[in-house]
């Protein structure tokens, strides 16, 4: 079989990529707890992100949803978005110490009682969060007050580093499902024997719902509202809130989405942490590339391409 010279070069930038990564998590963990995450945090903000250009993306972002707001505020995210970013990355490497952070965290809001009742009748239970906060806080709080909660997650495109992130998230707490049919089919035993599952869709998706978040249009999966209908799930946002000492969290449970179609439920799940958001606009990823505005521009022009042919071609018969 023939390899091509960008293979190797692809599989070379992603070796040197991770060793890079591996070096510099090495370090932080030989600090004390409280140092490593605030470290992290300065590291990621002020040297890795102005590198990577996620100054720029969030920036691009927040004009693109929020153009109004003041210059100041902008550059205030530019630099903590990125600062909650290395903290979070740092927390999951974290283990154990993480771990036993969650055993006195708070559990507020309408939904967790309801939890609490859907734990001890074992009703099936589909969590959802975004890259918020710290997103593994609730599963791993969860976990450590006795919930029976998996979460799908998607293998990162560089293996070298996938390895060992796979390994640091299921130190938080297992079962871990990877995405994919296998993965699939592990959750969904998962759920139907009474567990709750984790999801996290704030991600741009190619195919899918065009739904809105910030009020502009965000393609987003209907797959966890889906499964909510089909196996009689409760559909319950829930969210790592960051505290203001940035080392701590508080676990925010809304109520559950009433079931009505995916696309309402859905759309109710981006309402949901929009809502939040605006609370804390430091803690979402406004890294990612969420909106994509030139790809749906194209997506909707071939659209509306597509629906003139077909009223040109009723017009002939």
């Amino acid at each position: 079989m023939k390899v091509k010279r960008g293979e190797i070069e692809g599989t070379l930038g992603q070796y040197l990529g991770n060793l890079a990564t591996r070096g510099l998590l090495s370090m932080a963990l030989a600090l004390p707890y409280r140092s490593r995450v605030r470290a992290m945090g300065w590291f990621m903000s002020h040297v890795f992100a102005p590198l990577a250009g996620y100054n720029t993306r969030v920036r691009g972002n927040l004009h693109h949803v929020l153009p109004q707001m003041p210059e100041a505020e902008v550059k205030r995210l530019m630099r903590a978005v990125p600062d909650n970013a290395g903290r979070t990355l740092i927390e999951i490497y974290s283990g154990p110490e993480f771990i036993a952070r969650m055993k006195d965290i708070r559990f507020e809001g309408p939904g967790a009682e309801i939890l609490r009742e859907a734990r001890d009748n074992r009703r099936p239970v589909i969590l959802h969060t975004g890259h918020f906060g710290n997103y593994d806080v609730p599963r791993a709080a969860l976990i450590a007050h006795g919930y029976d909660v998996g979460s799908l997650y998607n293998p990162m495109k560089n293996k070298f580093f996938n390895e060992h992130y796979v390994k640091a998230i299921g130190t938080i707490g297992q079962p871990l499902f990877p995405r994919g049919r296998r993965g699939y089919a592990q959750l969904l035993k998962h759920l139907k024997s009474g567990g709750m599952i984790g999801f996290l869709s704030d991600v741009y998706v190619n195919q899918g719902a065009l739904l809105t978040f910030f009020g502009q249009p965000a393609p987003t999966a209907l797959s966890a509202a889906e499964l909510a209908l089909k196996y009689d799930a409760l559909l319950v946002p829930i969210y790592g809130v960051r505290l203001e000492d940035g080392l701590n969290f508080r676990v925010q449970v809304e109520a559950p989405i009433p079931h009505s179609t995916p696309e309402k439920m859905a759309q109710a799940l981006n309402d949901s942490l929009e809502a939040i958001t605006r609370q804390h606009m430091e803690q979402w990823f406004w890294i990612h590339r969420r909106w994509k505005p030139e790809k749906q521009a194209r997506r909707q022009a071939k659209l509306e391409a597509e629906k003139r042919r077909a009223a040109e071609d009723r017009a002939e018969e």
